[in-house]
């Protein structure tokens, strides 16, 4: 198919601002990843116990679940690209205050924070690049927010990796005095500048602007990603759409006609808590400490982290190339059998390996059963519900609801995300590593079942063609 000059202005144009939109999605993950190579040193710098060195890790989790509830809303009230400005200023604040907290207290407090802007981000920005986006290429676009998370997470391992050998661990003394754990936080004060300025380069929504009656400021908007000839129908369309009564609220999400959740909501949820139920945050949160569980020296286990990390990247490129061509659900698919498999791998390794000193003692065979299982785990995830869950949630819902919707499904994937970090360290003590990933194998295998007989294709469908 063949493009004329305009067409391709306004593709390029359309790819530069939902790759700023998407550097939300690089923070989301440099900030979930930061606490991986931290967790020892929180512990000693603060003296924290077994219990509160866990909510050091999991605290921000429910900052998460509460940006991400109240996104949607903000959002619709203010607009996508306000509420990300707000989101950027938390980033730079929650980085620049992990560093410098003395207690435990003052260290959730900032990562509250931090959790609240993740939490925000994760649901504005694939909303907001769905939303000005063409149908045809609006999958791999949207994909481009998990892109962003990967790479976010592979920045935080490999600064942390390089922090920690030049500080001589993460308690050692880096730069200007300070420890190394400390600098592992500032880091992630460097893209949330950039996201900051960046973000009043980009134009707000077309769709909210719809909504919000400011239709002059959707065509002016709609004109530069689609050209003149399609803005005003688009407008028109939108508009359509909409209901006309009054702004987006929660009490949307009820039909009117028999007083129950729209179906598709039941559908974000489950695809929301599925992608935490299979455990891959064990991996990016607690990854230093699982390896280290299985026989592995904290420097092999940091570097475990950062193959980790460039497997996530390289299978979210795979998805994103794949995910307009195939469609969304057989990646689903796919990703569950695979995932299946792999973590049932893990548990059987884990399961069966003998204990030395607290410690697991993988025979060699076993270590290398490990890593290869490890990784193709994070390569199913890479290439399935990695990507493909936030591009669902950002294009499924009606306009109507798509706020309140992403709301509620992001407030859920948060909720489980926290659940299974809070528990990780529980089932390590109780059922070992191997009863923990039986856990999420078996969390694996239900996924591929509940994609087959509920999740319905996506894939080339205008958002207002979306039915609840």
């Amino acid at each position: 198919m063949t493009h004329t000059p305009h067409e391709r202005h306004n593709t390029s144009f359309i790819i530069l601002i939902s790759a700023i939109a998407a550097i939300g999605g690089f923070l989301f993950g440099f900030d979930s990843g930061v606490i991986n190579g931290t967790v020892a040193a929180l512990k000693e710098a603060f003296h924290s116990s077994a219990a509160a060195s866990g909510f050091n890790v999991a605290s921000m989790l429910l900052g998460c679940a509460g940006g991400a509830f109240l996104a949607g809303s903000l959002a619709d009230k203010f607009g996508r690209r306000n509420v990300m400005i707000i989101t950027a200023l938390l980033f730079t604040i929650s980085a620049w205050g992990s560093g410098i907290s003395t207690s435990s207290f003052e260290f959730i407090a900032f990562r509250l924070l931090g959790g609240f802007a993740i939490g925000a981000a994760s649901v504005l920005c694939p909303a907001y690049i769905s939303e000005i986006a063409p149908a045809a290429i609006r999958g791999r676009l949207s994909s481009l927010q998990q892109l962003a998370i990967v790479l976010g997470l592979f920045a935080a391992f490999l600064s942390n990796y390089l922090i920690a050998l030049g500080a001589h661990g993460a308690t050692g003394h880096f730069w200007l005095g300070f420890q190394g754990w400390q600098w592992m936080f500032w880091v992630g004060m460097v893209p949330a500048i950039i996201f900051l300025v960046s973000l009043f380069l980009i134009p707000e929504s077309p769709r909210y602007l719809v909504a919000a009656g400011r239709d002059a400021e959707a065509n002016s908007v709609l004109t530069r990603l689609l050209g003149a000839g399609e803005a005003e129908s688009k407008v028109v369309e939108i508009r359509d759409t909409l209901l006309k009564d009054h702004e987006p609220r929660l009490s949307d999400l009820f039909d009117k006609a028999t007083g129950k959740i729209f179906p598709v909501l039941w559908i974000g949820i489950g695809l929301a808590a599925f992608q935490q139920l299979v455990g891959i945050n064990v991996v990016f949160y607690y990854g230093e400490v699982l390896w280290r569980a299985a026989g592995f020296t904290e420097a092999n286990a940091l570097m475990q982290n950062v193959i980790s990390g460039a497997v996530n990247i390289a299978s979210t490129l795979i998805a994103i190339s794949l995910i307009d061509k195939l469609g969304r659900k057989p990646l689903l698919i796919a990703g569950s059998v695979g995932m299946a498999v792999t973590l049932g791998i893990l548990a059987y390794v884990f399961g069966t390996s003998p204990t030395e000193a607290g410690n697991l003692k993988l025979s060699p065979a076993f270590g290398l059963y490990a890593l290869l299982a490890a990784n193709a785990y994070v390569f199913f995830f890479g290439i399935s519900w990695g990507p493909v869950m936030w591009v669902m949630l950002g294009e499924m819902f009606p306009n109507q609801i798509r706020g309140s919707a992403l709301s509620v499904s992001g407030l859920t994937q948060w909720l489980a995300n926290f659940g299974i970090t809070m528990t990780f360290p529980i089932l390590l003590a109780g059922v070992g590593l191997g009863g923990a990933y039986g856990l999420y194998a078996f969390f694996a295998f239900v996924s591929i079942l509940f994609v087959v007989r509920s999740v319905r294709e996506t894939k080339g469908m205008e958002l207002e063609e979306m039915q609840g």
